[in-house]
């Protein structure tokens, strides 16, 4: 139909009429009450932004002289944070003298990931970044 005819229809109706595709060929409009139509528009983006998951990152720091102890901690607290949904970032941090023996302590790294190597994957290798060396893990698809 054509545009006046439709422009005719809506202010019989004593609504308005809104484009819902306009880059269809020939555009696709509605005759509905606007202010209704926008707010129906927003609740379901609300609807949709709130089923939306956000995926943090997790820090966890470590330093090259940790003990078994609290490295057993530290990788259920990883466990507990992949099994969430969150991708995991695991920081070697150096200070001083450890400097010199960056890559000897890159076993620690390699055994964490190892550890979760069930239910996470090496999402980026360890890479030097200053002081630190770091390696990002996250969960396994099903």
């Amino acid at each position: 139909m054509s545009i006046q005819q439709a422009m005719q229809l809506a202010i019989d109706a004593g609504l308005d009429l809104v484009k819902i595709a306009p880059t269809a060929q020939p555009p696709v409009c509605r005759i509905v009450d606007y202010g209704k139509f926008k707010y129906e528009q927003g609740r379901k983006e609300k609807e949709a932004r709130k089923k939306q998951k956000t995926v943090e990152i997790k820090e966890i720091r470590l330093t090259p002289n940790i003990d078994v102890h609290d490295l057993n901690t530290k990788r259920n607290n990883a466990r507990k944070f992949l099994s969430k949904g969150d991708r995991v970032k695991i920081t070697l941090r150096f200070r001083g003298r450890e400097m010199a023996h960056m890559m000897k302590s890159k076993h620690i790294l390699d055994e964490f990931a190892e550890y979760l190597a069930d239910i996470a994957n090496v999402e980026k290798s360890p890479t030097i970044e200053g002081r630190t060396l770091t390696i990002y893990l996250c969960e396994k698809k099903t």
